[in-house]
């Protein structure tokens, strides 16, 4: 077996990673390389395969840098199936669509140019209707289920805690007499973070592949952040200023409305600045994915769940407006009231972000918070490094208004957070590769796990291919679990879910099937564990979607 790295190998962006067994090619990610112009003109490079023979393609989450390629790959000859888990093949409907639109509007742009130049016309990576064909081949997988993708492979997706939909993938392979695991971290969050659960723990794998975006660096406290926020934004309005926040699409951007819902709440002593205060989210992308949000509940971290099942709205509040409309985009900046303004990208490379950025930078009222990573050679960037003088749609901009970075928003695990969870394993894996991070971030990070871990661990650097050696590899099959005791472990977490969904289902399921403990077979777990997983999220889409007038009334005692 071979695995060749394809994207975020020299830097975080691109992520694409290929498998290779005597009779299989899988993909993990195929994701869009983000940042400068040398970045960009990647994306347009042939794939270092041959998309034809891709078997399938097994999907982290729905961020552009990791899924981003799809339609390049279906364009160009894939036609497997894009495994992913069901809230993020509802992201992807949206993260697809508008990436191809934004695409055939960047070449119309370009093609004006050209022509004028007397210059060739170009053609978009791919169109709106590429991403429409993608979206075909998608096949959405719960949390947690066991999904045999071929007669030689299975996965299951564990919640990575970064966005809505992420997912930590084990992957089985078997090739000739042996069998190992492969573990793709994807993109790690962070622990404690509201809306999402934690990044979940896995406890063995012959070889792991790990992101490294925060790998030589700690976030301050959230907390720390959200004071800071509010901080900032009460500051800026109180000098007739704006706030002007570049934000992902999908996961800051919710993160954010669920901050700015507790401020309303929470903060009564300025009940009255607050209450003249409008909160914008201006991208309809973003729009769009707050409702793919609201759509997925069961995938929340236990205090979002509490606060929907109780029939609030953690993603809404008085102040909160949606804009969709470039007539009402144009409109917040004709308006010189003290605002916030969230809009996207995140890194200030496209969208109506830029227009805010146009109306706001020169203003010394005003305030642009960052609160995710911003790659190397993106606008965000070079702000936050601080970049007096930018260029704006061919218009010069002096910087005047505060800058300033939140780095406690972001969405990935910090330098703690990816050594905790690469510490959770309870055996040394065979091999760990490092990837999607800067080579400092992937070296400091190698350094500390070698330090404190004994890991010896492959910093990817460029497009490069590994042999991986099933023959000495260890076994991690069923039977071995068994011998652990960890079939008693699995069999104790299926009882805590399905007492978390009725404790009627849990009464019967026990004395039907589980009260055989340990000696129940592989395939009646596995069946039980998918039918846990379907009864969960039918429980907690109801639960969302039950108003407080539709809720029943519980008999007095």
């Amino acid at each position: 077996m071979k695995i060749k790295f394809c994207g975020a190998a020299s830097g975080v962006t691109g992520s694409c990673h290929l498998l290779t067994t005597e009779d299989h090619k899988i993909l993990l990610d195929c994701g869009q390389f983000q940042g400068g112009k040398a970045q960009e003109a990647l994306n347009y490079e042939p794939f270092p395969f041959e998309p034809s023979e891709i078997e399938c393609v097994i999907l982290s989450h729905a961020h552009i840098d990791h899924c981003g390629r799809l339609p390049l790959l279906v364009k160009r000859g894939f036609t497997g199936k894009i495994y992913c888990t069901d809230a993020t093949a509802d992201l992807l409907d949206v993260m697809l669509k508008d990436s191809g639109y934004i695409h055939e509007k960047d070449a119309e742009w370009k093609n004006r140019k050209a022509e004028r130049a007397g210059k060739p016309p170009v053609e978009p990576l791919y169109t709106y209707d590429d991403a429409c064909k993608t979206l075909e081949f998608v096949q959405p997988v719960l949390y947690d289920q066991l999904i045999q993708i071929n007669d030689d492979m299975r996965i299951v997706f564990n919640d990575a805690g970064h966005i809505l939909g992420s997912a930590i993938t084990e992957l089985w392979v078997r090739e000739g007499d042996g069998e190992s695991k492969i573990v793709f971290s994807g993109d790690l969050g962070m622990i404690n973070r509201p809306i999402l659960r934690d990044p979940t723990v896995i406890k063995k794998a012959d070889y792991v592949i790990m992101e490294t975006t925060y790998g030589n660096r700690n976030h301050p406290a959230n907390a720390t952040s959200i004071k800071a926020l509010l901080d900032i934004v009460l500051k800026t309005v109180r000098r007739g200023g704006t706030v002007v926040i570049p934000s992902f699409a999908v996961g800051r951007t919710q993160e954010l409305i669920f901050e700015f819902n507790k401020f309303y709440e929470e903060h009564s002593e300025y009940k009255e600045e607050l209450d003249k205060l409008m909160v914008y989210v201006d991208s309809p992308m973003a729009t769009t994915a707050t409702e793919v949000f609201r759509r997925n509940a069961q995938v929340f971290d236990e205090e979002t769940r509490n606060y929907i099942l109780k029939g609030d709205n953690p993603l809404d509040f008085k102040n909160l407006r949606f804009t969709r409309s470039t007539a009402e985009s144009q409109a917040l900046n004709m308006d010189r009231t003290p605002k916030v303004i969230i809009s996207a990208s995140g890194m200030c490379e496209a969208g109506r972000i830029r227009h805010h950025l146009k109306h706001n930078l020169w203003d010394s009222r005003s305030s642009i918070i960052f609160v995710g990573y911003q790659a190397e050679g993106t606008l965000g960037k070079l702000l936050v490094e601080g970049k007096k003088d930018v260029t704006l749609f061919g218009e010069e901009i002096h910087v005047n208004a505060e800058i300033y970075n939140l780095e406690g928003f972001s969405g990935h695990a910090d330098q703690n957070g990816l050594f905790s969870w690469i510490a959770g394993f309870r055996q040394k894996p065979k091999q760990v590769f490092l990837v999607h991070g800067e080579e400092d971030s992937k070296k400091d990070f190698a350094e500390l796990i070698h330090g404190r871990l004994g890991y010896d661990p492959v910093v990817v650097l460029g497009t490069s291919e590994f042999e991986l050696d099933l023959n000495t590899a260890r076994l991690l099959n069923y039977e071995e679990a068994e011998e652990e005791g960890y079939r008693d472990e699995e069999i104790q977490n299926l009882r805590n879910k399905i007492a978390s969904i009725h404790g009627d289902i849990e009464s019967i399921l026990y004395n039907a099937d589980l009260a055989m403990g340990k000696h129940i077979s592989e395939d009646k777990m596995i069946k039980i564990n998918n039918i846990v997983q379907e009864l969960e999220k039918a429980t907690m889409v109801l639960g969302s979607t039950v108003t407080e007038e539709d809720r029943p009334v519980s008999p007095q005692n």
